[in-house]
């Protein structure tokens, strides 16, 4: 221990320890300048890959471009599964069946219009023309059945707008 302290309390020592800072200082000196020239070439050669432009800037920016477009995909996926959901409370499936009510009264002058949701639920309307008289009657439809009675035409204008085949058709009476 006393030869630690007189090692220490020496000239030579302390000349010896600022010697060492002196080299150290000039190394870390050498360090700065050789991390400022790496950073230049690197400006440099980011600058000559992006045509002039700073391709680390232009990155950035182009991330920040997909962020948003990611963000923008989200909202309109989310306006799609609304759209779809409402789309399938609309009508999209008709029926039409054009027949002869009365005997007394020439020509198809009736008819039953089915019109679906997607899930086959909506109306059936019944329109019934009489020399006298024209009167129609509306049915509500839920999953292709009613809680009404259905008359045959009401029943083939639903059968029709089902499978989605045609608008329109003769009664099966009169084909």
């Amino acid at each position: 221990m006393e030869t630690l302290k007189s090692i220490i309390s020496s000239d030579w020592y302390i000349v010896l320890s600022f010697s060492l800072n002196i080299i150290l200082l000039i190394v870390v000196l050498i360090m700065i300048k050789l991390l400022m020239n790496t950073r230049r070439e690197y400006t440099r050669f980011m600058k000559k890959l992006g045509n002039g432009d700073n391709l680390n800037e232009m990155l950035k920016m182009y991330l920040e471009d997909v962020r948003e477009i990611k963000k923008d995909n989200e909202e309109i996926k989310n306006y799609y599964i609304k759209l779809d959901r409402d789309i399938a409370s609309c009508i999209q499936k008709t029926g039409m069946v054009r027949y002869n009510a009365f005997k007394d009264v020439g020509s198809d002058l009736s008819f039953a219009i089915a019109l679906l949701d997607r899930d086959n639920n909506g109306v059936v309307l019944n329109g019934l023309y009489g020399s006298s008289s024209s009167n129609i009657f509306a049915k509500p439809i839920k999953g292709g059945l009613s809680s009404y009675q259905l008359s045959d035409e009401e029943k083939y204008a639903i059968d029709i707008a089902e499978q989605n085949k045609n608008f329109y058709a003769k009664s099966r009476n009169n084909q």
